[in-house]
């Protein structure tokens, strides 16, 4: 960087973060840090909830994906990403139907009256690796505009990002997340009007919408595994699941369907900057906003520098509140060792402090942030069959474990290489991943199944004896 460039970009990184503490709110009370909630105890408004799942979901790592598939498959691959926003919509009517027909205040509430306490305690540790996982993987995207990794400066932006957003967050917590999250919903569509002016002109249109190919081995692959996942992948992210429990089943309902539709048209939108990339020659780099951002000027860098923080931002700041709701007031009252009142605010403090320096050692380490997607949304496929298929029994512990941990199995192999190459379904990139949750959904759905008929087996059985 340029002198110049150093100033505008170090500067936006700093006012960003003391311009989002100034305008945080402040929670007094529990209620508002861990639910929400404002000072008089009222619930979150339709629009802010919407705005804030819309934007909480755009991970900084999301759209530098949905980039990189564009570049790499045309429009396919950005809509195969842009369709992992479809599970909001999918996760909102489920959460509804849990919510009134249950009566349950939390998953973990769900699960517990339906499978046991052991089933809420694997549920909680699956989505305690996922949330740590977004910590590192959205404040690399950041520093990754500052330098490369293993530069100063890479590191540096990071932290100084994750300092920032640990500072408001510990100010108001959920209350503070969503709130923010409306500022930087605004900021990021604004931002991404600004990218799309500098590209859409700069191709013909008809091209740039029609570019790629419907094949499995051109990236219809991974929009199959999207479709797929969709039914498992929302229930492990906290960041979006807390949500589903702040506010009316209705209102929680209409918010959840907007969010959905706007985030993957979002998405599919910002994956253009990739299928530009693809069209123009540009070398995409594992970072296609970048690359492309580079070759349009500094204008156009900015914008997409912009626009990865506040998208970052606003899924840390959501973490950061998930994991103090989750050790602080889910696993106390999991292990019955906390009543219904609500923990001091202190304790979800703690919490965040810990995980906001714990979480960013992987970025040290490097990693792949791809993988923290595909590979984790593969891993919870069990998921699926539990929250789509509970209606079917009243109590089952059975039901769940041998879903989720089939799945969570199956994950890992995929994982370390072990899945047999018969498995796949076509030739493409992602051909294993696409055969692995296709067959994998089919035998957890079994595994789910199998302890319901064995139950009416040998209750027919018994009767039949009785006669």
């Amino acid at each position: 960087m340029t002198t110049f460039e150093g100033a505008l970009f170090w500067g936006f990184l700093v006012v960003y973060g003391i311009v989002m503490y100034v305008l945080s709110p402040r929670s007094k009370n529990a209620n508002s840090f861990y639910k929400g909630a404002d000072d008089q105890g009222n619930p979150v408004g339709q629009w802010s909830l919407t705005a804030s799942i819309f934007i909480s979901w755009i991970f900084a790592k999301s759209v530098t994906n949905a980039a990189n598939l564009g570049a790499a498959y045309g429009v396919t691959g950005g809509l195969a990403y842009a369709s992992y926003w479809l599970s909001i919509p999918v996760a909102g009517y489920i959460i509804y139907l849990i919510r009134t027909q249950t009566g349950a205040r939390s998953l973990q509430d769900f699960l517990t009256s339906r499978f046991g306490r052991l089933a809420s305690l694997a549920f909680a540790a699956a989505i305690l690796i996922r949330l740590y996982n977004e910590v590192w993987s959205n404040t690399a995207v950041v520093g990754g505009y500052f330098g490369l990794p293993g530069e100063w400066e890479y590191y540096a932006a990071a932290m100084l990002f994750t300092v920032f957003t640990l500072a408001y967050s510990l100010k108001g917590g959920l209350r503070s997340s969503i709130f923010t999250d409306v500022i930087q919903a605004f900021v990021f569509v604004f931002f991404v009007g600004a990218v799309l002016f500098l590209i859409v002109p700069a191709n013909d249109t008809s091209v740039l919408l029609s570019n790629g190919e419907f094949r499995l081995d051109a990236g219809f692959d991974l929009l199959l595994v999207a479709l797929l996942q969709m039914f498992s992948y929302p229930f492990h992210d906290p960041v979006l699941t807390d949500r589903g429990f702040v506010n009316k089943e209705k209102t929680m309902l209409k918010s959840f369907v907007v969010a959905g539709l706007l985030g993957f048209v979002a998405v599919f939108i910002f994956s253009l900057v990739g299928v530009h990339a693809r069209i123009n020659g540009i070398d995409a780099m594992g970072n296609a906003p970048a690359a492309v951002g580079q070759s349009l000027g500094l204008a156009a860098l900015f914008f997409m520098s912009v626009v990865m923080m506040t998208s970052a931002g606003s899924t840390l700041d959501s973490t950061f509140t998930s994991l103090a709701k989750s050790l602080a007031v889910d696993l106390p009252r999991l292990a019955q060792r906390a009543k219904d009142t609500l923990p001091s605010v202190r304790v979800g403090a703690v919490v965040m402090i810990i995980f906001a320096f714990a979480g960013n050692l992987p970025m040290f380490a490097g990693t792949d942030i791809l993988k923290a997607t595909t590979i984790s949304g593969t891993m919870v496929m069990g998921l699926a069959p539990v929250f789509l298929f509970y209606g079917f029994t009243k109590w089952s512990p059975w039901s769940f474990h041998l879903s989720f941990w089939t799945g969570l199995g199956l994950g890992v192999l995929l994982a370390v290489g072990l899945i047999p190459d018969g498995w796949a379904i076509g030739d493409g990139k992602y051909a294993m991943l696409l055969g692995v949750n296709a067959y994998g959904f089919l035998i957890c759905t079994g595994g789910f199944f199998l302890p319901l008929a064995f139950r009416r087996l040998a209750g027919r059985s018994l009767a039949a004896g009785e006669v």
